[in-house]
């Protein structure tokens, strides 16, 4: 399975782990079937920010409530690892829902995408956007 990305969306993931940098940054995968048509930068309420991300519970209700008035689904996830790769790590794997959503990870300049299955994460390939 391809995603399409909307124009600017990757950007927005690099801009906000460069941002905030040294900590780790985060938000939500926002758009419909195989298309994500926007990141949406969230606080990062984790204890300790530098090395784990959990997004802003009142974020993740208000995607909720939108998707269910009409609004765009919520696809997934994305964080940076502002030290690490652009690869899920063993503490992403040990948090993972399994519920096969889209994680997208953000580091050294790079961002990757995965899909979080039952059998653990699976990379996903980006394709170009088709007008």
């Amino acid at each position: 399975m391809s995603l399409t990305l909307a124009p600017g969306v990757r950007q927005t993931m690099l801009d906000a782990a460069n941002i905030a940098h040294p900590l780790e940054a985060c938000g939500l995968l926002l758009g419909h079937d195989r298309h994500v048509a926007m990141a949406a930068l969230c606080a990062n309420v984790a204890p300790d920010p530098a090395s784990h991300f959990e997004i802003d519970p009142a974020a993740l209700i208000a995607a909720h409530r939108a998707e269910r008035t009409g609004g765009p689904r919520l696809l997934g996830y994305f964080h940076s690892h502002p030290n690490g790769l652009a690869r899920p790590s063993a503490t992403d794997a040990a948090s993972a829902a399994r519920d096969g959503r889209i994680w997208a990870i953000v580091a050294g300049g790079e961002v990757t995408f995965w899909r979080d299955s039952l059998s653990g994460f699976e990379p996903l390939p980006t394709a170009p956007l088709q007008r």
